[in-house]
């Protein structure tokens, strides 16, 4: 009997069915730490806020395009399939050939299917490269200041994240482990592609077995928690990650206990960003007591750490969190050029990481290798924005923007067609996005539920989840593929995203050009062969497809087992025969490039930028609390904030907000008590939680709540963050999110609180009569 599974971003779960043939899901077995988000993910698809039906907008079906100002107001009409998708079909032709395929913009950004083949961020790129393309964005939320600077000052961040040092290898040498934002279990429970073997809590008590002494600068204790192991918990203040690594390099250097034959041969820019450390120029070194200063790390313990990193083998993390920050980038030039200092970078248990614990591959020993991807083909239109840029984009067409040292603009969007992701979960000032989002003439999205991003579309094709469809799954550096069996019918008249889209192509006619011919089930075997011509280049070995389907999972065992994994090893031994894809070939502690792009907020090497909201700013005068805005434990983003898991972590129906008992004290604020969160952007009702866990003057409200604009002043009823967070780029380099840098004030809410009704379907009306 063929074996079930599911695969989900949180992990790998077996189907298990009663006599009556109803499923239930049960973790993989073969995880050791499995996570409890997908279990009730059953539950949670067949809730009464799945998307059954096609459904518009009232306003639009009345008015037409160009009514943007109903969005997430007026209620919708449900349809049949053939009228939604003549409607986006027309729409579609008449926005390409009145404005051009660059006034419309493929807005997939999301971890949507964990799924090979449904993926509707690779459906919908080969929608468009056969439409004749559309405006796209670049990099990504999580990490988009490393992705832009860290491929001109070391190599790829696609690459690195992908060649970390495993976990073992890390046990058998490495003897401190130091760690700038923690190696937070809760985000390493998720992985593109699907988890199958979570292994950062084994990883991390391998390390405390070995002896390894792990410090966890953070202002959040449980950022970093390790079986067995007492970690040094250094509560930093948010926001000056960047000065404490210039002050542990600055020592290093002062003392002489730099390695300087590695600086001279596997790097460029020492001498001048020695002089910057030392204060040679500005006559401010960048010490211990000048990073104390900023920091609140006393300047004793900042000195000796400098004498035990470079004393011992170390290897020194960043959590992705730092940089998703303004001047995000120099958290991670920092980062970089404080191991090359230290020379270690290339050895076993050495160097740098760049994101252990933020998902679960880093740490991996099974090898990396190119599984095959839905053809996308190219995308006609070269325009693009950033991915964070969404409400510049729509407030500001025509407008320039700098970006990597280029100088672009803003194209005019008319249409938007969003598939796979939930804007009003991953973007900056809500109240903003939701301005801008009344610009566009048409929004189609792709939706499974009611969300704030149905609810502010025009049109609304309902969409299968993951359960509802077979797909193939496989997750970089796991060691497993699996046959994703569906588990469920599909909910109400919800169809798979290529379905939808080869109905549209169809329409549009170019049809046949997207379908190839084929089927759900060829396509998934054809994604399978053509993987498995790639396993075999790289030596890893597979079974024949109808094997495959019948186990329903399969090890991708490489030949000769799993070997040890050290970033930049080759580097390492010979930079001349393995040079880094640098401009140098070398680690850039000064990058002539990024100096020539003359940018006031990202200079030439790593230095400190003081951000506009840390609590050293004059703005923490009227709101003195830093946000931290993390990933959740119970979802993953927005995803599933309506099951089970995620609802039973409410605090009155309310996201927790966590904060230390002093500043609850301070403000008459109780544990369970609903409190206010605001800043001049605006604010949100959450449920405090006390926690001496936390830095002074921190709060903690993570993020995934659906936001639920129906609280006093437009407030978020629910507890979504982004309403409070700032929506400016990193720097004029990346422009990446600086979601990071945020203060806020919190007070006892005291008045009758509103409804949530961030689960609930909108209203819906018969179609008026003409």
């Amino acid at each position: 009997m063929r074996r079930e599974l599911t695969v989900s971003h949180w992990g790998t779960y077996e189907v298990e069915r009663d006599a009556a043939g109803e499923p239930r899901l049960v973790p993989l077995r073969d995880d050791p730490d499995p996570s409890p988000i997908g279990l009730s993910m059953l539950d949670a698809y067949r809730a009464p806020v799945r998307v059954g039906r096609p459904a518009v907008r009232a306003g639009w079906l009345e008015r037409g395009p160009g009514s943007g100002e109903g969005r997430g107001r007026e209620p919708f009409v449900e349809v049949g399939w053939d009228e939604a998708l003549d409607l986006v079909a027309g729409e579609l032709r008449r926005v390409r050939k009145r404005y051009g395929n660059a006034a419309v913009f493929a807005g997939s950004y999301g971890w949507a299917s964990a799924g090979r083949f449904h993926h509707a961020q690779s459906q919908l790129r080969r929608f468009y490269a056969l439409a004749g393309g559309s405006v796209t964005h670049r990099e990504t939320y999580s990490y988009a200041a490393a992705q832009v600077l860290l491929r001109r000052i070391v190599a790829p961040m696609e690459q690195l994240e992908t060649e970390h040092t495993d976990w073992a290898t890390l046990a058998a040498h490495a003897r401190l482990f130091v760690s700038f934002g923690g190696v937070p279990r809760k985000n390493a429970q998720v992985s593109p592609g699907g988890a199958v073997v979570h292994r950062v809590r084994d990883g991390l008590a391998r390390l405390a077995a070995a002896g390894c002494r792990i410090v966890n600068f953070s202002p959040v204790r449980s950022d970093l928690e390790a079986d067995g192991a007492a970690v040094e918990w250094i509560p930093v203040r948010p926001n000056t990650d960047t000065a404490v690594m210039l002050a542990l390099a600055c020592e290093t250097v002062r003392d002489g206990r730099h390695d300087t034959v590695f600086l001279e041969t596997h790097c460029v820019g020492f001498e001048r960003w020695s002089r910057y450390l030392l204060g040679l120029d500005d006559g401010v070194p960048k010490d211990a007591e000048w990073a104390a200063r900023l920091s609140g790390v006393p300047a004793g313990r900042l000195r000796a750490l400098s004498r035990e990193m470079s004393g011992t083998r170390t290897m020194v993390n960043a959590a992705w969190a730092l940089q998703r920050a303004e001047h995000g980038e120099q958290p991670y030039w920092a980062l970089v050029g404080l191991a090359a200092v230290l020379g270690q970078v290339g050895l076993p248990g050495g160097g740098f990481g760049v994101g252990y614990g933020c998902e679960n591959g880093p740490g991996s020993r099974h090898p990396r290798w190119p599984a095959a991807r839905v053809p996308a083909g190219m995308n006609p239109v070269g325009a693009f924005i950033p991915v964070a840029r969404i409400a510049d984009m729509l407030l500001h067409p025509g407008e320039p923007f700098d970006y990597d040292g280029g100088t672009h603009r803003y194209p005019e969007v008319r249409l938007v067609h969003w598939a796979g992701g939930n804007p009003f979960h991953h973007h900056q000032d809500l109240n903003r996005l939701a301005r801008a989002w009344r610009r566009p003439e048409t929004i189609v999205v792709h939706e499974q539920v009611w969300n704030a991003h149905a609810k502010h579309a025009d049109i609304v094709l309902p969409a299968t989840a993951s359960v509802e469809r077979d797909d193939l799954a496989f997750a970089v550096r796991e060691p497993m593929a699996v046959a994703m069996s569906q588990v469920l019918p599909p909910y109400g008249e919800a169809r798979d995203d290529h379905a939808i889209l080869a109905a549209l192509a169809a329409r549009l006619g170019f049809g046949d050009a997207f379908t190839e011919g084929r089927g759900t089930a060829q396509w998934i075997e054809w994604l399978y062969e053509r993987s498995r011509e790639h396993a075999v280049r790289a030596g890893i070995a597979m079974p024949p497809y109808a094997v495959f389907r019948e186990a329903g999972i399969a090890r991708l065992e490489p030949a000769g087992g799993e070997r040890p994994v050290v970033m930049l090893e080759a580097f390492r031994a010979d930079p001349v025969a393995h040079p880094l894809a640098t401009a140098s070939g070398r680690i850039e502690l000064w990058s002539d490039a990024i100096a020539g792009f003359g940018l006031d907020d990202c200079p030439g090497m790593a230095v400190w930028r003081e951000p506009r909201e840390w609590l050293g700013a004059p703005l923490a005068a009227r709101f003195p609390l830093h946000l931290v805005s993390d990933q959740p434990h119970t979802k993953l983003h927005s995803q599933l904030d309506h099951a089970a898991l995620s609802r039973a972590n409410k605090v009155a129906g309310r996201e927790p907000v966590r904060m230390h008992p002093d500043d609850a004290a301070a403000r008459g604020v109780a544990d369970g008590d609903l409190v206010r969160v605001f800043n001049d952007r605006g604010a949100c009702l959450a449920g405090a939680v006390l926690d001496d866990g936390l830095r002074p003057g921190v709060v903690r409200l993570s993020t995934g709540a659906w936001w639920d604009p129906t609280g006093p002043g437009g407030s978020c009823a629910h507890g979504n963050p982004n309403v409070l967070t700032r929506d400016v780029g990193t720097s004029r380099l990346a422009q990446g999110c600086s979601s990071s840098s945020c203060l806020v004030q919190l007070e006892r809410y005291s008045g009758v609180p509103p409804a949530v009704r961030a689960f609930e379907p909108p209203a819906f009306v018969r179609r008026a009569r003409g």
